[in-house]
């Protein structure tokens, strides 16, 4: 049997009201990954049936969190998908980084080891398309007294000013500085000029009594510390 255009709707209606109400009964637990996209769509894509769209970009990305960390020119590209769709889901997911970053400033930080420092660090940069700066100010038991967005370039470069980076030390009494950037299209292996503008800001912090503990270069869920391979001189006990 053919169904018209009524039978279509109420099925598509029936079936969107039925997922609404499981989430108003159970939250997002329940929900596979394409489920959650096939809920999200349904408040800005209202006359079609939004599940195979939802499987396409499970398709194409691999992970609800990969989706919602993309592009919206890379979302557009899956049929189905529209530049309102596309900006709407990395609207949603730059809402959520948001509020995880708010979270993690809430809470006290202690950074003893590239390792924590590392992993702290990965969140901020998560979803990042530029290349993007990052120095963090600490105190002597390592205890994060801010974290600072310090610059932001195109996808290869983001030029990391010494003056700045010396005046938030100073800000915050800082006892050490860690930084970090992204290479967003690269691998997360220092740069002969990431080498040489760290030698340079290493040895201005130095001058005000304060220790360049680290430098961590970020690519692709992965980063690699500067003071464990090496590059700086001071590594501040880790």
């Amino acid at each position: 049997m053919v169904m018209n255009g009524q039978q279509k709707k109420n099925v598509h209606d029936g079936h969107r009201e039925r997922l609404r109400r499981r989430f108003l009964d159970h939250g997002l637990a329940p929900f596979a990954d394409h489920e959650v996209l096939e809920l999200l769509l349904f408040y800005i894509i209202e006359r079609r049936d939004t599940n195979p769209i939802a499987h396409r970009l499970i398709e194409q990305f691999g992970t609800l969190e990969a989706v919602l960390a993309a592009a919206p020119e890379q979302l557009a590209k899956v049929e189905g998908i529209g530049k309102q769709s596309a900006l709407f889901l990395n609207l949603v997911g730059q809402t959520g980084r948001r509020c995880r970053l708010a979270a993690l400033d809430r809470e006290p930080v202690i950074l003893c080891s590239a390792e924590a420092a590392g992993a702290y660090l990965l969140e901020r940069f998560a979803g990042e398309r530029l290349e993007v700066a990052y120095q963090l100010c600490l105190d002597a038991k390592g205890k994060v007294l801010d974290c600072r967005r310090l610059t932001e370039g195109d996808a290869s470069s983001a030029e990391l000013p010494i003056r700045r980076v010396v005046e938030f030390a100073l800000r915050y009494n800082a006892s050490a500085v860690i930084l970090a950037h992204n290479h967003p299209s690269g691998l997360a292996v220092p740069s002969r000029e990431d080498v040489l503008a760290t030698t340079q800001i290493e040895s201005a912090l130095r001058a005000i009594g304060v220790v360049l503990a680290d430098h961590i270069i970020v690519a692709d869920g992965d980063f690699v510390s500067m003071a464990q391979n090496g590059t700086l001189r001071h590594r501040a006990g880790w």
